[in-house]
């Protein structure tokens, strides 16, 4: 069985980085295109909700985005705001993602892991992610969890039926 390639998109969230300096964002593009699937857009927006939602709203509603990527703002500081602008878009909440994401970055980051609002979910098929904005969160995120779930040839299951 080949494996489905997905159409991407990359949100970083931030009020200091530009596209030059999103590591992060960089680190989800690269990886993106190494496991085979194709990035079809790529931006940066400020921390503000309206903003946030507004993109991840246009990706979701074209059928050649599959999967949305957002890096930075699940914090809990006053400007961490992405969990709070995509929650009204989710049809279908992916609690399992966000535990697993924490369970997993605690082996690296240690208590800390539980300021991370790392979240997960589907709407119009198309599968939205949130993560932090470090880059080693975005590595932990693809390689241990995404790079599977995005496979279609992943057993038992994976998201790809969802969303394709």
């Amino acid at each position: 069985m080949s494996k489905t390639a997905l159409n991407m998109a990359v949100l970083t969230v931030s009020d200091t980085r530009t596209l030059e300096t999103d590591t992060s964002g960089s680190t989800l593009a690269e990886r993106i295109r190494q496991d085979g699937h194709h990035l079809v857009d790529r931006k940066l927006v400020k921390d503000d909700l309206f903003h946030i939602r507004a993109i991840i709203a246009d990706w979701i509603f074209q059928p050649g985005i599959q999967v949305v990527l957002i890096t930075g703002g699940t914090g809990f500081s006053g400007r961490d705001v992405t969990p709070d602008a995509i929650a009204p878009l989710l049809v279908d909440v992916i609690p399992g993602f966000g535990e697993l994401f924490r369970q997993l970055s605690f082996q690296e980051v240690g208590t800390s892991t539980i300021q991370s609002r790392a979240v997960a979910g589907l709407a119009n098929r198309t599968m939205v992610v949130a993560l932090p904005g470090s880059t080693g969160a975005c590595r932990t995120a693809w390689d241990r969890i995404l790079k599977e779930q995005l496979d279609s040839t992943h057993k038992p299951c994976n998201f790809v039926a969802e969303i394709s």
